[in-house]
């Protein structure tokens, strides 16, 4: 199963890669934003992440509605925690 992790954007760290560094659960890394820029990304933002991309932007409400589904899933979003780690661009 693959999920999208939200995570909050804390600032760009590249703006010509579109690369921006993110709290993903407490964890700080990078992911391009590269697909939601045309959204207006700033810090502070949410997204939803996988495997290292923003896949789209979303507000803190259904953010934080969503990181409580997940938690309740257990080891499926363990998983893809473990992955989206994994998987940074540095």
């Amino acid at each position: 199963m693959c999920l999208g992790i939200p995570g909050q954007v804390l600032e760009i760290v590249d703006d010509a890669n579109s690369i921006a560094r993110v709290d993903v659960s407490g964890v700080k890394r990078n992911v391009s934003v590269a697909l939601v820029r045309s959204e207006g990304i700033a810090p502070g933002d949410w997204v939803l992440i996988h495997v290292g991309f923003a896949m789209s932007k979303i507000d803190e409400a259904e953010a934080r509605e969503t990181l409580k589904a997940l938690q309740m899933m257990g080891d499926v979003y363990t998983d893809e925690l473990k992955l989206l780690h994994s998987s940074q661009i540095e």
